[in-house]
């Protein structure tokens, strides 16, 4: 499936529409380069969850973790990793045995130690818009 997102508040709107779609454990690799909204897309899905608080783009910690009543949500980011085994020591497969949905950016960085996602969604710029495919 393929749509154009004309702003952020469509992609924010994507992402919260997914979250009414999903449920249970699912791992969704996020692709594109910066800047193309990719956590912008987690916003709306974790606004449509409930949570109100900040969210960022989880690059310098790696992961950002939101508890939401019985939904929790793992979101990672990959671009700063230097080494795929870095996700061995910082215990990435324990998140991943939880029943959580968890969304990775830049998940090539991860090649050898990532499962095989459930969800791909890739993002690039189209003209002043986003093309989506999922």
């Amino acid at each position: 499936m393929q749509i154009y997102l004309n702003n952020t508040e469509q992609t924010e709107q994507f992402g919260a529409d997914l979250f009414k779609k999903l449920s249970g454990k699912v791992l969704i690799f996020l692709e594109g380069d910066l800047g193309v909204g990719k956590t912008t897309l987690v916003r709306g899905f974790l606004r449509a969850a409930g949570y109100d608080g900040v969210v960022k783009s989880p690059t310098y910690n790696l992961v950002e973790e939101y508890l939401l009543g019985e939904v929790s949500v793992f979101h990672f980011d990959l671009y700063r990793l230097t080494d795929p085994d870095e996700l061995e020591w910082m215990g990435i497969r324990d998140y991943f045995d939880q029943e959580a949905i968890c969304f990775i950016e830049w998940p090539d960085k991860g090649q050898g130690f990532l499962p095989k996602a459930d969800k791909v969604i890739s993002l690039v710029v189209d003209g002043n818009g986003r093309k989506l495919t999922f």
